[in-house]
């Protein structure tokens, strides 16, 4: 079972809804996740398990456009150098303060940062940009935790990070202009309830990049390589700020293409974790293209 965030094909009004073999069942009495992300974790699963036995009809999936999966006022934040692949990648490409990510690996803080807010997360299936002033870009593929207003883990999805390595690369403080643009975050396509997750420590991320009909790169990892977990990095996050309709957390990178790969303008990401589902992209260069692409597939994002 997935929560998903959907239109109907004769409705653009977002809904939220249970995914169970191709069925999209409609959540009645809740009009937005950020109310299901209002509510304790016990409350939380009883009312989707109650929907999940009684709910309204369900509405064929193949019927439906799913959406990112958050809304009102939830963001995505992220945490950086939680995986020795990472910390290896961060170290190489920066030019002068490898020392940075290598400290921050093993110290006791992790490294959070925030990546976008809600109105600018692309959904499945939608564009992702690169920034034209870039020269290597790369996605960074991550499970991301789904979190309620009181910092329990409720479910987990998929984020695509999208990075510029020579950005931040160059200077450290350039991190902002790496990771938060316009078309720089992707997530879904949907929450799998952390209840159905069998071990969330065990869970196959797998990167694969199409280009002109041709994988051009692809690898795979599992969070059993990463060094943190998850509920001491919600703990961090929620330390001296609050999330009233909940909020995402990505969880870090184990999968970056080595330098000098980057993304191209075509290219497809198909981001996969086992037990969550597939996130899949098309790729973008420059705001101007970018923000065609979203009209075309949807609506064009707030100004």
């Amino acid at each position: 079972m997935h929560i998903v965030r959907f239109v109907a094909k004769d409705d653009d009004t977002p809904r939220i809804g249970l995914l169970e073999d191709s069925e999209v069942r409609p959540l009645t009495g809740v009009a937005s996740l950020a109310e299901l992300f209002s509510t304790r974790l016990a409350d939380f699963r009883e009312f989707v398990e109650r929907a999940a036995r009684d709910g309204a009809t369900p509405i064929p999936a193949s019927e439906v456009q799913r959406l990112a999966p958050l809304d009102g006022r939830m963001e995505v934040w992220a945490a950086g150098v939680t995986y020795e692949t990472s910390r290896e990648a961060r170290v190489e490409e920066s030019e002068r303060a490898a020392d940075v990510y290598e400290l921050v690996y093993h110290a006791e803080r992790p490294e959070l940062f925030f990546k976008s807010a809600g109105w600018r997360v692309r959904g499945n299936h939608e564009a992702i940009a690169l920034r034209e002033d870039s020269d290597v870009d790369v996605p960074e593929p991550e499970v991301a935790l789904v979190l309620n207003r009181f910092a329990e883990i409720v479910g987990l999805t998929i984020c695509n990070d999208v990075s510029s390595r020579s950005i931040e690369g160059a200077n450290p403080l350039y991190l902002p202009q790496a990771k938060i643009y316009l078309g720089a975050c992707a997530l879904g396509p949907a929450v799998r309830p952390i209840w159905e997750i069998s071990d969330p420590y065990s869970l196959t991320i797998a990167l694969e990049i199409e280009r002109d009909g041709k994988i051009a790169w692809c690898g795979e990892a599992s969070t059993r390589q990463l060094r943190r977990r998850f509920d001491e990095l919600a703990a961090y996050l929620f330390r001296a700020d609050v999330h009233p309709d909940g909020t995402i957390l990505a969880t870090g990178t184990c999968l970056v293409p080595p330098s000098p790969f980057t993304l191209q303008t075509g290219d497809v990401v198909r981001i996969g974790v086992s037990e969550v589902g597939t996130l899949e992209n098309t790729v973008v260069r420059g705001l101007s293209l970018f923000l065609a692409a979203s009209r075309s597939q949807h609506d064009e994002p707030a100004p």
